[in-house]
């Protein structure tokens, strides 16, 4: 099934949407939503018609209550209808998604209807329908990473404009610079840019598919990863001569002497952007807890380059590469405590020494540092997942169930991190021997996402011996 335009659609059709059209028009909203709804259950690939339909559900929302029922209702993902359009979606998937639209009649945000609606337009081939879907779920958890990556994929996929999920992809990998999978997103997004002119507009006007704009898919990629590439190389060179000639007359230029040590950075040149970085820190303004950072970022990419120059092929190679990974994680550690040691109240520091000591199997160091990281806001959540690993290593279970629950109760977003939680939560209730409040746990999640780690598994294996 393909997406259509309203000239590829029935007479009737035509009419039907255009009284619909004319119906959110003078804001009667619940009309428009029947006949959107009439329309997308004869053709559900009118792309036009769903996208007019999100509309209207958004702007009967909007002024619809916003009290602590509906927030309940939003939050539940076994009510009758998502229920029943679980059921539909293996044997009819267009059946589910009319189904999970009637629930966004009366809760436009509603995540598990949107996550219906995903899915089955994936099976019916129909990727603007989800990318719309997923726009909705990513504006509600934009820190979500699996999330964000599925959008962004998915709008490369679909050859249609990246701006938005381009912005979230930049402000996740803007907080965790250093993450392959999004990295590998953006690369992605990056190199699908040029299908909007290579065969998008072909859809638009009706005379393409889906298929046709993915048909060379392979050689796009390929294409724009060579041309930015080249294009990376020669900014970067330019800019670097620019710098140094600059840095002649503007010897005390900080910010020009910190672009430029990025630069080299990006160039593999370490030598020289730790002198850089080491002149910015002997110069009057001294260091600061960026620059420290900057420096140990530096120092780290390192001795992953120096990793990546070795094939891990070659007899001796698995010897020195884990000598590396032991001078790597000696440096890391014993710079993280110098800068805890200079910055004692920067908790988000404490947040990543307490990462590095639960790593090294230092429990105890760990706990110390969670707990203080803990009253970071930005860090609070993650701080306390990882003071209940800590508790459970040390076989502190209750302790760890107090510090998870809190956690959960703290978290309303229902994401990847509440359900890290709830599925930490039940893992302990499994180790203490508590097997009815574990598959309690499990259920949460099963109920919304069968397919997280081995939740399925633990679930069905639950029912089966019963």
């Amino acid at each position: 099934m393909a997406e259509k335009k309203l000239n590829e659609l029935p007479p009737d059709l035509r009419r039907l949407y255009a009284k619909a059209v004319e119906a959110a028009q003078r804001d009667n909203h619940d009309y428009a939503l029947t006949l959107f709804c009439q329309v997308l259950k004869l053709e559900p690939g009118m792309f036009d018609a769903r996208k007019a339909l999100r509309a209207a559900q958004t702007a009967k929302s909007a002024g619809a209550s916003t009290g602590f029922f509906k927030k309940m209702i939003s939050s539940a993902g076994s009510s009758p209808q998502i229920t029943k359009a679980k059921f539909a979606l293996g044997k009819n998937p267009a059946e589910a998604m009319a189904i999970a639209e009637e629930v966004l009649n009366g809760d436009a945000n509603n995540p598990f209807a949107h996550r219906i609606i995903v899915d089955a337009a994936h099976v019916l081939e129909l990727p603007q329908t989800a990318v719309l879907s997923l726009e909705t779920m990513v504006r509600q958890s934009p820190k979500d990473k699996h999330l964000v990556i599925e959008f962004a994929n998915t709008v490369a996929q679909a050859g249609v404009h990246a701006g938005v999920a381009e912005q979230y992809l930049d402000e996740l990998i803007r907080t965790t610079p250093y993450d392959p999978d999004l990295q590998q997103a953006q690369k992605n997004l990056s190199a699908h840019k040029t299908m909007d002119e290579g065969g998008y507009s072909a859809l638009e006007d009706g005379k393409g598919s889906y298929r046709d704009i993915l048909k060379n898919k392979e050689e796009a990629i390929s294409l724009e990863q060579e041309q930015r590439s080249q294009k990376t190389e020669d900014v970067a060179l330019r800019l670097i001569e620019e710098y140094e000639t600059r840095l002649i007359t503007e010897p005390n230029n900080q910010k020009l002497i910190r672009s430029l040590a990025e630069l080299y950075t990006q160039k593999n040149q370490f030598a020289r952007a730790l002198a850089l970085y080491e002149r910015l820190r002997s110069s009057e303004l001294g260091s600061d807890a960026a620059l420290d950072r900057a420096i140990a970022e530096t120092t780290l990419r390192q001795y992953d380059f120096q990793i990546a120059q070795l094939n891990p092929f070659d007899e001796g190679s698995t010897e020195k590469i884990a000598a590396i990974n032991v001078e790597k994680t000696t440096f890391q550690l014993a710079e993280c405590q110098k800068r805890v040691e200079k910055y004692p109240t920067d908790l988000a520091i404490r947040f990543e020494l307490g990462q590095l000591y639960f790593a090294a199997g230092k429990i105890g160091e760990a706990i110390a540092e969670f707990q203080k990281a803990q009253q970071n806001a930005h860090k609070r959540i993650a701080a306390m997942s990882f003071l209940a690993q800590c508790f459970a290593k040390r076989g502190m279970n209750d302790s760890a169930v107090r510090t998870l629950q809190n956690a959960i109760k703290e978290k309303p977003a229902f994401d990847d991190e509440k359900k890290d939680l709830i599925y930490q939560l039940g893992c302990v209730f499994e180790k203490m021997g508590k097997k009815a409040e574990a598959i309690e746990q499990f259920l949460i999640i099963y109920e919304s996402d069968v397919t997280y780690r081995d939740v399925g598994a633990k679930v069905d294996a639950h029912y089966a011996g019963q």
